[in-house]
């Protein structure tokens, strides 16, 4: 009776490499980081392609502290419970809500306002809330299980990067009389100075989330081998694809208009292909949103699940369904409250990015929270086993630490929004502070700030 209980409320092992690096990838290349790319190519290329080289470093960083906290502890909780067991209760709860629950709402509110405004730029008047149909999809795939989510997921993700690569190739291969030549990039070099880390910012979204394929560590076949593996592949993938949109982008269009432009991937597509690229367009925009949806969904939902084992949320949150064995509820609440935003704030769309970097700045937090977790276990456990260990400890973290704190101090573009943006950050963690100071009193009657024992998560 015992073994049929236990094997009730676990998750299914299904997760193979392949699936792993199309869920790294797939939750990084979305239209924001796109955006983001182009817009810092339009500012200055030169300086943005050696800022992207920083946030590639800056990346490897938060992979390699990941695989080996993950490895450590294979549970589905993530950074809540590394946290657990390096600081304790109160700042993994706070961070992993208001960091990776509060970017999922907004995010994905942001997210489903941007599918509609592409889809409505690219056939308008023709689609009536496109993105909220697709989220839906997604979220009914997700509940189907987690085999159902990964066929999705890799078709999702292989459509995606094939879009990319014709679009990067084209672009750099484009040999047309007004396009802007290569040589350009080198002769600006000479006048670089250190105004080029101010694009970091921009560049460090290529990058940021390959975390996110951590808290299906429960999931996956051999883990000790294919987590770390599939990230740091993503990583160069990443670098890859977003180097060949980038250079396209610098080849075909005139800078002002990228920086310009509001869907400057839709302004490069059409210089390579022309106007009847509208497929190719819509194509891009609907998986590159749909892989976003289905990752961030399906590693939330295991972070809340893990949490709930861990006591940290009410134990709804751990329930499984009965026959696919997936986190129903926990996947559920994120999505209805990404939902109910989307839809009261449907005529106020810049209250929700304001509100995304808000939360962003929280997401900063997190990695500098792992680093940290890595120091402290390192430290406290220096015996435990460790299947996974960090190249070029702890210079990586320590990098890490510091450049986050520059992105965070830099996360916004304007001195107005940055007061805005630390007001509504310390409003984000307050009120999860709100839930999470008397339940840990009252219901776990744990200490806020002492770790707990490894062998206890374990």
């Amino acid at each position: 009776m015992t073994n049929n209980k236990n094997s009730n409320n676990n998750l299914k092992r299904s997760l193979g490499l392949t699936s792993l690096i199309a869920i790294c990838v797939g939750i990084v290349v979305g239209q924001g980081p796109l955006i983001t790319i182009l817009q810092g190519v339009g500012i200055n290329a030169t300086g943005f392609f050696l800022a992207t080289l920083i946030a590639f470093v800056l990346a490897l960083g938060y992979v390699f502290t990941f695989s080996e906290l993950t490895l450590m502890m294979p549970k589905a909780g993530g950074i809540s419970t590394y946290t657990e067991v390096a600081i304790g209760h109160l700042p993994a709860i706070i961070v992993t809500i208001a960091g990776y629950l509060g970017i999922a709402v907004f995010a994905g509110a942001a997210d489903l306002f941007l599918l509609d405004y592409v889809m409505d730029t690219l056939y308008p008047d023709t689609f009536s809330r496109f993105g909220l149909w697709i989220y839906i999809s997604i979220i009914i795939l997700n509940i189907l299980g987690i085999e159902v989510f990964a066929t999705v997921q890799n078709l999702l993700a292989f459509i995606m990067l094939a879009a990319l690569f014709i679009i990067g190739i084209a672009g750099v291969s484009s040999s047309q009389v007004q396009d802007i030549p290569f040589d350009n990039l080198f002769l600006e070099l000479g006048s670089l100075d250190w105004n080029i880390l101010s694009l970091t910012v921009l560049a460090v979204w290529a990058f940021v989330g390959m975390e996110f394929v951590c808290p299906l560590v429960e999931e996956t076949k051999q883990p000790e081998k294919n987590l770390p593996k599939a990230m740091i592949i993503s990583c160069f993938i990443l670098l890859l694809v977003y180097g060949l949109v980038a250079l396209a982008g610098y080849h075909k269009v005139p800078g002002k208009e990228l920086v310009e432009s509001s869907i400057p991937h839709w302004v490069l597509v059409k210089s390579i292909f022309g106007e009847n690229a509208r497929f190719l367009m819509a194509v891009l925009a609907i998986t590159a949103a749909s892989t976003c949806f289905s990752t961030g969904i399906a590693s939330i939902s295991r972070m809340l699940y893990g949490m709930a084992k861990n006591n940290q949320l009410p134990a709804v949150f751990k329930r499984l369904h009965p026959k696919f064995k997936t986190p129903w509820f926990g996947i559920l609440f994120p999505c209805s409250l990404a939902i109910g935003v989307y839809l009261i704030f449907q005529d106020s769309q810049n209250v929700i990015i304001l509100l995304m970097i808000s939360c962003s700045t929280i997401f900063l937090l997190i990695y500098i929270t792992a680093h940290i977790d890595i120091i402290i276990l390192r430290k406290r456990y220096p015996q435990f086993h460790r299947p996974y260990r960090t190249p070029f400890y702890p210079v990586l973290q320590i990098l890490g630490i510091i450049g986050m704190i520059y992105l965070i101090i830099n996360n916004s573009p304007s001195p107005e929004m940055t007061k805005t943006v630390y007001l509504n950050t310390g409003l984000v963690i307050v009120i999860t502070g709100l839930y999470a100071v008397p339940w840990i009193k009252y219901k776990m009657k744990k200490p806020y700030f002492r770790g707990e024992p490894i062998e206890k998560v374990q």
